[in-house]
């Protein structure tokens, strides 16, 4: 994920060139999910779709893009392996958005940090209800 600079001359004062290009790319991949993939397999789910981060490697050859979904945990699977599918398109498109030497091939990684936030949410609101009914008894 972007990591900010931490010394060294006008740190505090921005991010590297690799975190804004990451971020960069980020906001171009979750534009051409939302308004110009095609892919009949996964576009009505990908509504359901968010991009969490992208890392970049140092030489710009390889992207990890983070996502993470809404959408009923059995179709994370077709998610991947529609995104996955669509990855050259989405790199091509890339290409005509972003001005960098070399654009990265993109990898899809699920980050499930937002479904565990959102069990863990609904296991507090089940404990806190519990509690009242055990005071209110």
């Amino acid at each position: 994920m972007a990591t900010r600079r931490g010394s060294g001359q006008g740190a505090g004062q921005g991010y590297a060139r690799s975190d804004r290009v990451a971020e960069q790319i980020r906001r171009e991949l979750a534009d051409l999910l939302r308004f110009h993939l095609k892919d009949l397999r996964i576009a009505p789910k990908l509504t359901l779709v968010t991009l969490t981060a992208v890392e970049v490697t140092a030489d710009y050859a390889h992207a990890k893009v983070f996502y993470t979904s809404l959408a009923d945990p059995s179709a994370n699977e077709m998610i991947a392996e529609g995104l996955q599918h669509s990855a050259s398109f989405l790199r091509r498109e890339l290409g005509r958005r972003v001005r960098i030497h070399h654009i990265p091939e993109l990898h899809f990684v699920f980050d499930p940090s937002v479904q565990e936030g959102s069990r863990l949410s609904k296991l507090i609101d089940e404990a806190v209800e519990s509690d009242k009914k055990l005071h209110d008894d």
